[in-house]
């Protein structure tokens, strides 16, 4: 029986075989090198080169969830779902929306790797943390601690500034200062021009071939913005304005201001108001980074990966 050569019928039933198996396999492999071509197939590892689109979120704080950063056109255009932060700031056009190339790990060189036209550069180390595992067209959330990400507030750039304050009705300007001053006003005697810095009207009460003299026109009940903020004139005497804010602790993280070009904090002149404390009478001036000492959500998909 062992010997028995195999019948006409049963050879050409395993030719079938093996040319149908032969074809599966084939098939097999286009398919693989058909996946290489247009999808890498194994996940994110330490050292690897990677694109990926984003949503930042803020994770905590007054501005939780919303939108700091993105690299997608169709979130940069939709506040109605993706409200932005108070520093947000907007690329532009449809073209400036693209994938960001990141290194997976700390110690990229600071101008990063070139892959063809692409530069893979270092981010925060949750963040490439995080992309470790993923694989191409997967998408994961990232909670990255101010430890992992931008690390914890700057002091330094903390200003603490009354609630209250009191304003000379009448301000001496040497007439060589007074349209760096005041841009929008003439040094001429009763011309009047809005307060570059509270917004209410001022006049020219005095001139002279060396000094101006300016008087503010504000009334009790006026309304001011000095750097943006709400204030409102409370008190008025003969040579002094009060103004107070109208700022509540509700307020606190919620509203951004701005300082004269140049006077700001830390290489900034934007600023958010980061505590209001009415026992005390001041608020905080906090001209860090927005996302400096909060937890952010990084909503990721990988999309190319160059080991």
């Amino acid at each position: 029986m062992a010997n028995e050569k195999p019948s006409h019928t049963a050879l050409i039933v395993l030719v079938i075989v093996v040319i149908v198996a032969a074809g599966v396999a084939a098939g097999f492999v286009y398919e693989l090198n058909a996946r290489k071509a247009t999808a890498p197939i194994h996940s994110v590892r330490l050292g690897d080169n990677v694109t990926v689109n984003y949503i930042g979120q803020f994770g905590t704080g007054p501005q939780t969830g919303r939108v700091f950063d993105t690299s997608l056109y169709s979130v940069a255009t939709n506040n109605a779902s993706y409200p932005k932060s108070l520093e947000y700031q907007s690329r532009g056009p449809r073209s400036a929306y693209t994938p960001l190339g990141v290194h997976v790990g700390p110690n990229a060189p600071s101008g990063g790797y070139a892959i063809g036209p692409l530069t893979f550069s270092s981010v925060v180390p949750g963040f490439w943390q995080g992309l470790i595992g993923l694989a191409g067209n997967q998408s994961f959330t990232i909670v990255i601690p101010p430890n992992l990400g931008y690390g914890t507030l700057n002091m330094s750039c903390v200003a603490n500034v009354p609630l209250v304050r009191s304003v000379p009705i009448l301000t001496s300007v040497p007439v060589v200062q007074f349209s760096s001053l005041y841009p929008n006003g003439t040094p001429t005697l009763g011309a009047v021009f809005p307060d570059p810095t509270y917004g209410w009207n001022d006049t020219v009460f005095a001139v002279n071939s060396t000094t101006v003299v300016v008087e503010a026109l504000a009334t009790v009940g006026t309304v001011a913005t000095p750097n943006g903020l709400p204030f409102v004139v409370t008190g008025l005497t003969s040579t002094t304005l009060t103004v107070s804010s109208r700022l509540t602790p509700s307020d606190a993280g919620l509203v951004l201001g701005h300082t004269a070009s140049g006077s700001g904090l830390c290489g900034k002149t934007t600023f958010i108001v980061n505590a209001v404390d009415l026992g005390a009478g001041t608020f905080s001036e906090n001209f860090n980074p927005e996302v400096q000492g909060e937890t952010l959500d990084f909503t990721v998909t990988v999309v190319d990966i160059f080991p």
